[in-house]
């Protein structure tokens, strides 16, 4: 039989991932990614290594849910604000605002010590995050995949410079800088492929 998977609803389930979440995000602060192990997590989080492999399979996947979590608390953020898909890369006021609120954590995920594999699962969200923006206002084709990984790569510098920064912008000023410079960018990803 079996091992009998954790119902994502309940609280305590909800409670336990959060605590290997804060856990994680806690020791990637002190040691970094390459220095931190399941048992290492578990210790901190004070809870048994099998607890930990009920919830997931290992520290990435553990990184990955937390990452889904930022997804969902993203798109949740533009449904109240009436931000729509009509206006471009919507999501950047929220992950700025997100960042700046939870610096201690986003200098763990894009900080020195952070580790390959946090900087490429990371990377991977906000280019998903800038496709699936396009993908609604422009054609597939080399044009637009060059752009969300320009415009994607800009996000990404923008914000680790505004968290290393005494003098980084408010919020505001920084998505509008971001906006500003990814124009050119985002002209470059609606024009029809003319090589077609």
């Amino acid at each position: 039989m079996g091992a009998k998977t954790p119902n994502p609803a309940d609280r305590r389930v909800q409670r336990t991932r959060r605590t290997l979440r804060d856990a994680l995000i806690t020791l990637l602060h002190e040691r970094g990614w390459d220095a931190v192990s399941v048992q290492d997590i578990c210790n901190r989080a004070d809870v048994g290594r099998s607890t930990f492999y009920m919830h997931f399979a290992d520290k990435e996947e553990l990184l990955i849910g937390g990452f889904d979590d930022l997804r969902k608390m993203l798109r949740a953020q533009l449904a109240p604000s009436g931000r729509g898909p009509s206006e471009p890369l919507q999501f950047a006021r929220g992950m700025i605002e997100h960042a700046h609120e939870n610096q201690r954590l986003f200098r763990a995920l894009v900080g020195k010590r952070s580790g390959q594999v946090v900087l490429q699962r990371f990377r991977e969200l906000v280019v998903d995050l800038v496709r699936e923006n396009l993908s609604s206002k422009s054609s597939s084709g080399p044009e637009r995949d060059a752009a969300v990984h320009f415009i994607s790569g800009a996000f990404l510098e923008l914000l680790t410079w505004s968290l290393e920064t005494r003098s980084a912008p408010c919020s505001e000023e920084l998505e509008r800088l971001f906006l500003a410079m990814a124009a050119s960018a985002l002209v470059v990803a609606r024009k029809e492929n003319p090589r077609k």
